[in-house]
């Protein structure tokens, strides 16, 4: 089977994971709130416990899924499990039936983006490892695409019926990746790490971890600037929810075409570089929110958080996958384990704010995004481990390189 005959209906299952997850995301607090009539502290365990299971199922996921050839497999098996609990959550309505779902069988779907990213690593390798970069960030992209629409299409939803037909639409959206695995999906190889002896006993390079504090530090801020700019817009700037809505608008919608324009660049410049350069916007950025006096200050700081967006989620996924050559599974998962770790560790800062001001969210996040960049500055992994999609002749593990570094 041809690459783009491969990648296509890879692409579909991006695009269909994308659409379940963004009409579900952004309403399960009013869900729990309204049609469970979960509490306060009912709502909070719930979501933190839905981000912990999800690291945790993801996490040993991702390990088994390095061992052998099974990744076509874990696919499959992941979208049926969201299938079938966002089918049965159309329909329960009690409170810890709902909770042993999340924790349980959307845990298990919650894995089928990292494996995605994991399956579309080993394609693009085998077939056109010169552009991997670029793939994998259009492929990002499609699932961006699918969160600018699955917002809207979830209160259209709302409007004709209710949560059935949200949750209904999810089971759907599932099916349908199911199926385009199934149908179009072929698996691939185990990595060389499973049959390696040296590199298979699930040693982690040591230089990934502080990278990964960076990425989390990072990806707190983003959700603790989305979270805190509602508020942050009416109480400090007097501002209204529209213009909320048109500052979230205008940021998605740079981001997309520079997703595309860094796969593009990445087959020219190294990928660390570019982040860097993405670390960087997202301190300025940060920084110009921090001071701003006006709504409009707010939308021309837009254009440095597209720049940050783009190049840590477009392309933060190749940059692990890249630093752990020979566990694709493990890398994505754990790049993609920042969002929900992201998620938790903004809760308690978010509550700051509310008592001290909105605009301290904002001094906050200038403190995570600068402590981010300073570790992606400071640990600056080998050439073979983090280079530009441009491959070398022979992929090899890193103690047969000399210490080079990519600049």
């Amino acid at each position: 089977m041809s690459l783009y005959r491969r990648l296509l209906p890879l692409g579909l299952v991006f695009l269909t994971v994308g659409i379940a997850t963004a009409v579900v995301g952004p309403f399960l607090g009013l869900f729990l709130s309204t049609a469970v009539d979960a509490g306060p502290l009912q709502v909070t365990f719930f979501l933190v416990t839905a981000s912990l299971s999800g690291v945790a199922v993801s996490w040993a996921i991702g390990r088994v899924s390095d061992r052998r050839p099974m990744r076509r497999t874990l696919l499959i098996v992941a979208a049926l499990a969201g299938c079938a609990a966002s089918g049965a959550t159309a329909f329960v309505r009690d409170y810890w039936v709902l909770l042993a779902l999340t924790a349980t069988a959307m845990a298990i779907a919650g894995s089928l983006f990292p494996q995605s990213f994991a399956y579309a690593r080993q394609v693009l390798q085998n077939d056109d490892p010169q552009r991997t970069a670029m793939g994998i960030s259009t492929l990002r992209t499609v699932f961006s695409i699918a969160w600018v629409g699955g917002p809207t299409l979830a209160a259209f939803l709302l409007e004709a019926g209710d949560f059935q037909y949200v949750y209904g639409t999810a089971a759907v959206m599932y099916l349908i990746a199911a199926l385009c695995v199934v149908r179009w999906l072929p698996e691939v190889e185990a990595p060389a790490a499973s049959r390696d002896s040296e590199e298979g006993s699930g040693r982690v390079p040591w230089v990934v971890y502080p990278i990964l504090v960076g990425f989390i530090t990072m990806q707190t801020s983003m959700v603790l600037s989305v979270q805190a700019m509602p508020l942050f817009v009416s109480s400090e700037l007097n501002g209204e929810v529209s213009d909320v809505g048109l500052i979230l608008g205008l940021c998605a919608a740079l981001e997309i075409p520079l997703m595309l324009g860094f796969g593009w660049l990445s087959t020219r410049v190294p990928l660390r570089r570019i982040i860097l350069v993405g670390a960087a916007c997202g301190v300025l950025y940060q920084a110009l929110v921090y001071s701003a006096s006006s709504v409009w200050m707010l939308a021309v700081a837009q254009i440095p958080n597209a720049v940050l967006i783009a190049a840590a989620s477009g392309l933060g996924i190749t940059y692990f996958q890249d630093l752990m050559p020979r566990y694709p599974g493990r890398a994505s998962t754990m790049f993609a384990n920042t969002f929900p770790i992201g998620q938790i560790l903004s809760a308690p800062l978010f509550g700051l704010a509310q008592e001290f001001g909105f605009r301290l969210a904002y001094g906050l996040n200038l403190g995570l995004t600068a402590f981010g960049l300073i570790l992606l500055l400071v640990f600056r992994p080998p050439a073979s481990r983090a280079r530009p999609a441009v491959p070398e002749p022979e992929l090899r593990p890193v103690e047969d390189v000399p210490g080079r570094t990519d600049g």
